[in-house]
């Protein structure tokens, strides 16, 4: 989910005549993606088990919404990150895995100039604002054990809110400075995209024209936009484990683990594929390669959200029982209306 931050090797066209020789046609471009063309008996396979993936994303990140929406007792701020945390996971899978599974079905997948430009976007807005929106959920998880008697006073509504529109400007702001730069480039001679959607790094290798200057904001925006929040997230957690360790009552240590283990395991998820994928050195993996560990921050991350926070979370449990018996009773009391209208009328 950071391929917006990923730094690509300084690269220059020396000369204009290179630059001149290959005709510019941009404005009406349309660009290939490979995907694994290469193993074209793998897509098939590779299609099925991606849908499978999708809809269970769909599925379970719209079920933590719509819980959380439903039950008055999770909202508060814990959860109400956790259900922004799956806006963003939903859309973050719809703005990549249709065109995905488009790639490996078609013989010869192309997107357009301005369908690229789109997709890249969103992949940046929504990549964003998911970093800052776990660093955010660390600072609450820190203030509600650190500081569990000023907890409503740190983090009210009032500040709730601000946390949230932050990282969703912040989202948009880098989505559209990037986007805007990267696509400002002339892209000449082929136009194919060795990868399975149009990410920043793939489609700036085929820029003809002098990279540098976005190359350094490419590495500025790696520090600001991945390490900020990741050194507030390891500082949050910190003061936490030491604030655990200290509690005398066993219960309410475990009952703290617990507390933090869903967000713990998000943040691992997250920063963990990502760095797999880019702070490797580039030499030691085919394209092929990088294109599976691709998968692991695109697929994996927003199906195991749902399942981490469900899974981990007494009060998400609670509250799906809770909304279940709510429906068994209303489709309990319309079969009893019902079978009472039905022995009226005989």
């Amino acid at each position: 989910m950071t391929s917006f931050l990923y730094f690509m090797p300084l690269r220059t066209i020396q000369g204009s005549t290179t630059a001149t020789r290959v005709q510019n046609d941009s404005s009406a471009a349309e660009f290939i993606l490979l995907g694994f063309s290469a193993f074209p008996e793998l897509q098939g396979r590779m299609f099925g088990a991606f849908l499978i993936i999708y809809l269970v994303t769909l599925i379970g990140n719209a079920l933590i919404i719509t819980i959380i929406f439903l039950d008055q007792s999770l909202h508060i701020p814990m959860y109400l990150f956790l259900q922004n945390l799956s806006v963003v996971e939903i859309s973050f899978s719809a703005a990549i895995t249709p065109e995905m599974l488009v790639v490996l079905t078609a013989e010869k997948a192309t997107i357009s100039f301005g369908g690229c430009f789109a997709q890249m976007y969103f992949i940046l807005l929504f990549g964003g604002t998911e970093c800052f929106l776990l660093g955010a959920m660390a600072y609450d998880r820190f203030a509600a054990i650190c500081h569990p008697l000023s907890y409503p006073v740190i983090m009210n509504k009032r500040v709730f809110v601000k946390l949230v529109i932050f990282s969703w400007i912040s989202g948009i702001m880098v989505a559209t400075v990037q986007t805007t730069w990267v696509f400002s480039f002339p892209y000449c001679g082929h136009r194919e995209i060795n990868h399975l959607f149009c990410e920043t790094p793939p489609v700036l290798e085929l820029a003809c024209a002098d990279t540098f200057l976005f190359e350094i904001y490419a590495f500025t925006g790696t520090i600001l936009i991945v390490m900020v929040p990741f050194l507030l997230i390891l500082l949050s957690y910190i003061r936490i484990l030491f604030a655990i360790l200290r509690m005398p009552s066993t219960t309410g240590r475990q009952k703290a683990f617990s507390t933090c283990a869903s967000h713990l395991t998000s943040v691992t998820l997250f920063y963990g594929t990502a760095s797999i994928t880019y702070l490797q050195p580039k030499s030691r993996y085919s394209p092929d390669t990088k294109k599976l560990m691709s998968l692991a921050y695109t697929l994996l991350t927003p199906l195991l959200n749902p399942l981490i926070y469900s899974l981990r979370n007494k009060e998400m449990k609670k509250a799906v029982v809770k909304l279940w018996q709510r429906k068994v009773a209303l489709h309990t009391a319309c079969l009893v209306e019902d079978l009472g209208v039905f022995l009226l009328c005989y």
